[in-house]
């Protein structure tokens, strides 16, 4: 199974990414975000959490428009993986791959500590490894996680069991406590904590350590 991070300038998490990645046998490549085409034969796009160029404008904005976003959004198009953590669910939002948007947080603060989250469906390769309702810890580190989408498109994400994940208490104001969205295919997940940061008990944690290992199995039977 074959894995690309996305590297924008202000990116800090993509090596944790890699590194989640190659635990669960992926083989991944370091992708800047100039380069116009992804690598061969790709199965996983991984845009990581930081702060792409700076967070002007709005957060993922800029790196939405970087050549290697064009890629990305036809390695969805042809049904091709992609995962967004943090600034990764910011730029996914921005390219239109994920509905909604990334807002400051409700008490305009930096949040960084463990939270609990709540999962919603297990018809994804992302949450298949774990049980409906079941609480996993997994820490955050942001300033614009507050979810916002208008009525219908909540409708929608609530109707098609498009919700990943919810907070059990949102940190942030999200709204519908909402942490994570899937695509409409399911092939895509865009989620504000970060499960690369939880795959080791020498980390604090290892539930984030499932969905990568499910991720990898799930390209290889693609």
């Amino acid at each position: 199974m074959k894995a690309a991070v996305v590297v924008f300038p202000g990116s800090n998490c993509d090596r944790d990414m890699a590194v989640a990645l190659r635990a669960a046998g992926a083989d991944v490549s370091m992708v800047w975000h100039k380069d116009a085409a992804l690598p061969d034969g790709v199965d996983l796009v991984a845009i990581p959490g930081g702060f792409s160029f700076g967070d002007y404008l709005r957060c993922g904005a800029i790196a939405a428009k970087s050549p290697i976003s064009k890629a990305v959004v036809n390695h969805v198009e042809r049904g091709g993986f992609a995962l967004g953590v943090c600034n990764g669910f910011q730029v996914l939002a921005e390219t239109g791959l994920l509905p909604g948007a990334l807002i400051q947080n409700a008490g305009l603060k930096f949040l960084c500590k463990s939270v609990s989250l709540r999962v919603e469906t297990t018809d994804s390769a992302f949450t298949a490894p774990y049980g409906a309702g079941a609480e996993i810890q997994i820490p955050i580190a942001h300033h614009e996680g507050n979810y916002r989408i208008d009525a219908d498109g909540l409708a929608r994400l609530q109707g098609e069991g498009r919700v990943a994940f919810r907070y059990t208490q949102t940190p942030n104001g999200a709204m519908d406590d909402i942490a994570g969205v899937l695509s409409e295919n399911r092939r895509v997940l865009g989620m504000m904590p970060h499960p690369e940061r939880a795959i080791s008990d020498d980390l604090g944690g290892s539930d984030g350590a499932p969905m990568f290992t499910s991720l990898v199995e799930a390209c290889v039977a693609a």
